[in-house]
């Protein structure tokens, strides 16, 4: 039976993001280690997280419960969370357009939706019923992550990471395009000193993977207001090629080689 004094909060899953607020939440943290990766267990362990074994076991044993996942299997995740019967508070803050974060609160009983940005600091912004987002933003209160409430319900705070996130990466996309443009004819030092920065690439290589998907979820998210969807598409599909670096360092030359030789 849980203590009714102590808030518990399940991880859904303790990637590289999430395992850095799952750190920072006051009280324990839960998570499930059956089917996961070497690595996640590193991270879990590394963060003082208490494996419970299945989500079933999460579920049941939380009174919170945070999803940061890949955006592909978000509402595969909040389906197997609400098939479990989870009653208490969902936190959906994973890089998805509003509407589907819309559909996954409509799934649960309670919803909080939520966005991680960490341009300046680690900042999660919350959005939906003021009262549960102030419940949420109290399990951070003192740590490194800034918990922000926004005005506005279910969406508004995915809406904000589809904003900045499509700002932001495809900014990556395009430096990355003029590389290998004036690459091609060798004036990547002219580039450089019209102050087109290239470090940039290489810190990207190893994240695309991720990257891809968001790419679809903004351009998705564009498409529905009615707005051009090019631009995230075309983002999408230049690190969809660097899927061979996932995880793993690589060289500015051999990520631009991927980008122009496709098979």
């Amino acid at each position: 039976m849980k203590n009714q004094d102590v808030t518990r909060s399940g991880l859904l899953f303790p990637g590289e993001m999430g395992a850095l607020i799952g750190a920072a939440v006051q009280g324990e943290v839960l998570w499930a280690s059956a089917g996961r990766t070497e690595a996640t267990h590193r991270r879990a362990q590394a963060a003082g997280f208490r494996d419970v074994g299945s989500v079933a076991e999460l579920v049941a044993a939380s009174d919170i419960v945070l999803s940061i996942c890949p955006p592909a299997i978000a509402e595969d995740v909040a389906g197997e969370v609400a098939g479990a019967g989870f009653d208490g508070l969902y936190v959906e803050a994973n890089a998805i357009t509003p509407a589907r974060a819309e559909r996954i609160a409509g799934s649960l009983h309670r919803c909080v939706d939520g966005s991680v940005i960490a341009r300046s600091g680690l900042n999660l912004y919350l959005s939906g019923d003021q009262a549960e987002v102030a419940q949420v933003a109290a399990l951070f209160r003192g740590s490194e992550v800034n918990a922000i409430p926004l005005q506005g319900g279910i969406g508004a705070a995915s809406a904000l990471k589809m904003a900045f996130g499509g700002w932001n990466k495809i900014g990556v996309a395009l430096v990355a395009q003029a590389y290998a443009i004036a690459r091609a004819y060798g004036v990547e030092d002219a580039l450089a000193g019209e102050g087109v920065e290239s470090d940039r690439i290489v810190h990207a290589g190893p994240k695309a993977w991720r990257w891809a998907p968001e790419m679809e979820e903004v351009a998705d998210t564009c498409a529905g207001l009615g707005l051009p969807e090019g631009i995230p598409r075309g983002a999408a599909e230049l690190f969809n090629r660097w899927q061979a670096h996932r995880d793993r360092p690589a060289e500015i030359e051999q990520l631009l080689d991927d980008l122009a030789h496709q098979d």
